[in-house]
């Protein structure tokens, strides 16, 4: 027996296989959606959770944020705090999100759950593990990027201890990745310093889970549709295959109404993700700019710890808008396929009033479902490549002003 048949039947819930990572991710930041009525101390404890984590961040991020508007210091060191306060502003986006979406959320994930109940076939079935399997990798590749990409860059500037002088003493202090305003709090001292250095970490996982779960969510929802409409493919070709007349026409309904089920839980999808993917996109071009700019500074100084920790989060931040923007790019034109699949089937063997049924579907098709970043900009390839582009061309007009 293949793999995939062992999965489907032996599997208790197949549809926990799919989101089972965006499900200990959710829950490691209390936005995992309750399916079932939570009891009461089950309520204050997730909502304590959310309490200290946002708390956490906050701590980090309001003090830098006021370090970066008003502490006299020159523009390269503002513009070095910039990157690390844009990465929990997106991640903090993106907790707001999840928490403000989580009912929408439970909807769609009971969709899911209602759809593999309603798809009994097993060839039907195996045609859905094997998006379920690649919305799966996304996910797990999202988490491993985000984190190691987010790590390394918090971790190499604040493993350096630094010195300073006052009066006729010399200390010693870690570097904050995320500097904080001078006039609220003074991190230089022990144990404020490594207090401090402990919050900023913690405060870097939970955007970062913030923001694998958002993209990990995205992914696993966008297969799942990407895995019904192929499910839509088979069952248009094998409609033209059916003899009796009565049968076809309950065919047709049946592929009618799941045609428009899946399109509904797009326009859902779409609906959830698009003010994180507003969030997504402007952040991560600002910061690959900047990014690339603390490159080019370390670059005469040749400092490869700091250079391929910059690389890192370049590439951690390209493959974050990458995922938004492929996720887009596929589900426009997995929307569009059906009424191709519709048009090239054996239609003109069916009975005429049957026949006239696919121009629903095909017309339905015509009309392009968009995934949107604030529904503004259309998420595609051609959009991940203006990305790049933009962020190039800050680039380079940074380098020219603080030349």
């Amino acid at each position: 027996m293949s793999d995939s048949k062992r999965i489907l039947t032996n599997f208790q819930n197949i549809n926990d296989y799919s989101i089972q990572l965006n499900r200990w991710f959710l829950i490691s930041i209390g936005a995992w959606p309750q399916v079932s009525a939570p009891s009461r101390v089950k309520k204050i404890i997730v909502s304590m959770q959310i309490f200290i984590f946002s708390t956490v961040v906050a701590v980090i991020m309001l003090p830098c944020l006021l370090y970066v508007f008003f502490e006299k210091v020159d523009i390269k060191m503002k513009l070095g705090a910039v990157v690390p306060l844009m990465h929990r502003v997106m991640g903090s986006i993106n907790y707001w999100v999840l928490l403000a979406r989580n009912k929408d959320i439970q909807y769609c994930i009971r969709h899911m759950e209602t759809d593999w109940q309603r798809v009994q076939k097993l060839d039907d079935r195996e045609v859905m593990l094997r998006y379920a399997k690649i919305g799966r990798s996304i996910t797990g590749f999202c988490a491993i990027f985000m984190h190691s990409g987010t790590l390394l860059f918090s971790v190499v500037k604040a493993i350096k201890t630094t010195t300073f002088t006052v009066g006729n003493q010399t200390f010693t202090m870690y570097p904050m990745t995320c500097p904080a305003y001078s006039k609220i709090i003074d991190v230089r001292f022990s144990p404020t310093n490594e207090i401090l250095l402990s919050v900023q970490l913690m405060s870097t996982l939970i955007v970062s889970s913030s923001t694998v779960a958002i993209c990990g969510l995205a992914a696993v929802f966008a297969m799942h549709a990407c895995g019904q409409l192929n499910v839509l493919h088979s069952w248009l070709n094998e409609l033209t295959e059916e003899k009796k007349n009565h049968v076809i026409e309950r065919k047709l309904a049946t592929i009618v109404q799941h045609h428009w089920r899946v399109l509904s839980f797009v326009v859902q999808i779409e609906s959830i993700m698009h003010k994180a993917c507003l969030g997504e996109l402007m952040g991560c071009t600002m910061c690959m700019c900047l990014l690339g700019y603390y490159s080019v500074l370390n670059w005469g100084a040749f400092d490869a710890v700091k250079i391929f920790s910059y690389m890192g989060g370049i590439i951690t931040m390209s493959f974050n808008i990458f995922i938004f923007c492929y996720i887009g790019e596929v589900l426009t034109e997995q929307c569009k396929n059906v009424g191709e699949v519709a048009y090239m089937t054996n239609w003109y063997k069916l009975p005429r009033k049957t026949a006239l049924g696919f121009v629903l579907i095909i017309m339905q098709s015509s009309y392009i479902i968009k995934i949107t970043a604030g529904k503004i900009f259309r998420l595609s390839i051609a959009t991940f490549g203006d990305v790049i582009k933009t962020s190039l061309a800050y680039l380079n007009f940074l380098r020219t002003m603080t030349a």
